[in-house]
């Protein structure tokens, strides 16, 4: 198969060749090999290929599902499988491997997917950008030196690039989001509890963070959804099942929703490129077009105390975690292992109150409750995903040095304002790739919905993604352009 033809096909096409037998999974992977070997250098979204999964696709033991045989890249955080590397993008944790496979992988390889290596990731998944000490910075393919976003940056790199069609993330305050909207692809946080963080852990950041992929299109949004949104043994609790596949539910057009458009600030002060709110507009008046009820509101959201919510769920006993590992590594803490904000974030949860904690949960209950009421009344809600456009490196990456914890973590919420609130009361939300700017770089929309409504979204995003499809678009770093 050649390097341009596999980049222009979504998992699923992909999937399909291989049960045809017209590709075999040998094909699939030695073209991922030349196009990440091609772009990546450009690109900096992949940091390790694995030689074993590449030269014999069938030693990674997939499963049956739709994916069988298609090449996918797993993010470098938590969600690993044993014996690989699992660094963390830190200093810290270079060489660290993995000791078990998380469900979450059982899953990405009962759905047939073949990982062929990891990707880049900021310093301990904390930033909005992929910029780092240990692997170094990775690039939107539109614009190199522009940032791909974060956590989950390499990811939605990659995937935009075509080096594969599908790639893993997480998000614990728009980790999929946020990048899936600079690399101009879709990136779904799926309802709290609908895919499994065990056997480590019941919950991921007390239930902000999810784990799942990043696509070029709906219909690998929902079919990966139908195989790792699956409830695993020893599970806390399991959400409502749908009463159909994802993959069906997405092929039947929505009845008449009620959709709640805002393309104004939630935080003071945090403004909205005035391209990205047009798009908002475009996008609302599109689904008006399409019969669906449209006006302008928003929940009442406070952003002040959504940012306290995260530092409370997310950084009470994170100095715990770092000398964990630190002491497992045999290293010290300092300049040469952690990177300037990761230190003054380590420094303010040493200072801590643990009962921070406690209340932080109990106003993650409040926020829940707020926004369910705001679902109550609409069904849908649309946003941007993030309220800019890419921008180069530098301002958002932990090499910042001087800033406080508070100050870094309320610099980098700015520009991802609308994502965090669907972290915070465990609701289903999704990025597309709806719009450009002027100057050709993406604009990621944002659909959110109520606790288990994953359904009504992608139903919502295939709408979107026939009536405005963007498929063709290409971005200028790209496995399919001939003088990659």
């Amino acid at each position: 198969m050649k390097r341009s033809e596999y980049a222009d096909h979504d998992g699923m096409a992909l999937g399909e060749l291989v049960a045809r037998g017209e590709v075999s999974p040998e094909e699939l992977a030695a073209a991922a090999a030349e196009a990440i070997a091609a772009v990546n250098p450009a690109l900096n979204a992949v940091v390790e290929t694995y030689a074993d999964r590449i030269e014999d696709p069938r030693s990674s033991s997939p499963g049956d599902g739709p994916f069988r045989g298609v090449p996918f890249l797993v993010k470098d955080t938590g969600d690993q499988e044993a014996g690989r590397r699992c660094e963390m993008g830190s200093r810290l944790c270079e060489g660290r491997t993995s000791d078990q496979d998380s469900f979450y992988i059982e899953r990405v390889r009962a759905a047939g997917f073949n990982a062929i290596g990891r990707t880049n990731v900021p310093e301990f998944c904390i930033a909005g950008t992929t910029e780092g000490a240990l692997h170094g910075n990775a690039s939107t393919p539109w614009r190199q030196g522009y940032s791909a976003g974060g956590s989950s940056g390499g990811s939605a790199a990659a995937v935009a690039a075509g080096l594969v069609p599908v790639a893993g993330g997480s998000d614990i305050a728009g980790s999929m989001r946020i990048p899936a909207s600079l690399c101009g692809c879709l990136g779904l946080l799926p309802s709290r509890g609908r895919v499994s963080c065990g056997p480590a852990d019941s919950e991921q950041g007390y239930g902000m963070n999810q784990s799942f992929v990043q696509t070029r299109s709906v219909r690998d949004l929902a079919a990966a959804l139908d195989w790792i949104g699956v409830p695993m043994p020893g599970d806390p609790f399991v959400i409502a099942q749908p009463d159909r596949p994802f993959r069906e539910a997405m092929a039947r057009p929505p009845g008449p929703l009620r959709v709640a458009y805002w393309k104004r600030p939630l935080m003071a002060g945090a403004e909205v490129h005035p391209e990205t709110a047009g798009a908002v507009e475009e996008t609302a008046r599109c689904l008006e077009g399409l019969g669906h009820a449209v006006e302008e509101a928003a929940p009442a959201y406070d952003a002040e105390a959504g940012l306290e919510i995260l530092k409370a769920l997310w950084f009470v006993g994170y100095d715990k975690g770092i000398d964990a590992l630190a002491q497992a590594a045999g290293r010290s803490l300092g300049p040469d292992t952690l990177e300037p904000t990761t230190r003054s974030i380590y420094a303010a949860a040493k200072a801590m109150d643990p009962l921070a904690l406690v209340e932080g949960l109990a106003r993650r209950g409040e926020m829940a409750r707020m926004l369910g009421r705001f679902f109550a009344d609409y069904d849908v809600w649309l946003t941007p995903t993030t309220a800019q456009p890419p921008e180069p490196w530098g301002r958002y990456g932990q090499d910042r040095e001087g800033l406080s914890a508070d100050a870094y973590l309320r610099l980098t919420e700015e520009p991802v304002q609308f994502c965090l609130p669907y972290n915070v009361a465990g609701c289903p939300a999704i990025s597309l790739p709806l719009a450009e700017t002027r100057d050709g770089l993406p604009i990621g929309i944002q659909l959110g919905a109520a606790h288990g409504h994953e359904a009504r979204l992608l139903a919502l995003a295939a709408l979107l993604e026939a009536e405005r499809p963007w498929a063709g678009r290409r971005p200028l770093l790209h496995a399919a352009t001939p003088s990659a």
